[in-house]
């Protein structure tokens, strides 16, 4: 790495003030920005590293949803019992992030942050109607993710929770890379009322919601709905794991898979 300040802020107002300096940089679980770093693919001033600020961990309940602190790690949603009462689809997703190592130092404010095209959170995010706070506003979950490792967030702005609602029914299902565990196609599916939800993550530079698919959803949320559909394949993610027409075909696939399993 090239040589940076490392600081370790104890207050959101301090990590807000810290990130001030050019070209300054926010430390989540590190998943992608340290190996950056050890390539020296990145040469930051300073390294804010969030990790001992209490305000930003925790799992509430909030509004009959959840609310997840951002640097909450993918393990303690895995496990969290009150995630597994409200929102099991949400715990089932973080069970299935990378592999062990990285569950248990990567956070849900870092993954949606970085906005991988190939992350599984963002395709929760939209589906469960999801609200982002930051140290300066909320913002929506349809609006948080703008494009390939893009969001909403400005520049300095920091995470610090995500409010999820609580769905009566949802389940994601991924086809996944079998070293990287990250989704060549992932897709969430949630039922609120006469409302349904699919939003899919990796086919795409960004996480989106597959409209026909919800409007054949919302008159029967069955798998058998989703016979004959499909979407395109212009605009989709092709590289050495899957062509572009091949994730169209397991947007489809994976769908079905999350309307089952969601019963």
């Amino acid at each position: 790495m090239y040589a940076f300040t490392y600081q370790r802020p104890t207050t959101l107002a301090d990590a807000a003030a810290a990130i001030q300096a050019e070209d300054a940089k926010l430390l989540g679980g590190g998943q992608t920005l340290l190996p950056t770093l050890k390539q020296r693919l990145a040469r930051p001033t300073d390294l804010i590293d969030l990790g001992a600020i209490p305000e930003l961990k925790g799992i509430r309940e909030a509004d009959g949803g959840l609310e997840i602190g951002a640097f909450t790690r993918h393990a303690e949603v895995a496990h969290s019992d009150l995630v597994k009462r409200v929102i099991p689809a949400l715990s089932s997703l973080a069970e299935g992030i990378g592999d062990r190592q990285v569950r248990n130092m990567g956070t849900m404010g870092g993954s949606i942050a970085n906005a991988d095209p190939s992350a599984d959170y963002p395709s929760a995010v939209v589906a469960l109607k999801a609200t982002v706070t930051t140290d300066r506003r909320s913002i929506a979950g349809d609006d948080f993710f703008t494009g390939m490792f893009e969001t909403a967030l400005e520049p300095g702005e920091i995470i610090k929770s995500v409010r999820f609602s609580r769905p009566d029914k949802a389940a994601y299902a991924k086809f996944r890379n079998p070293a990287s565990r990250y989704a060549i196609v992932g897709v969430f599916v949630a039922k609120f009322g006469s409302e349904v939800r699919v939003a899919v993550t990796g086919a795409a530079g960004s996480v989106f919601r597959a409209e026909a698919f919800e409007t054949a959803l919302v008159a029967d949320f069955r798998a058998e709905a989703l016979n004959g559909l499909s979407v395109g394949s212009d605009g989709l993610n092709a590289d050495i794991h899957a062509s572009a027409d091949y994730r169209a075909h397991l947007v489809t696939v994976m769908a079905k898979r999350a309307v089952e399993a969601a019963g």
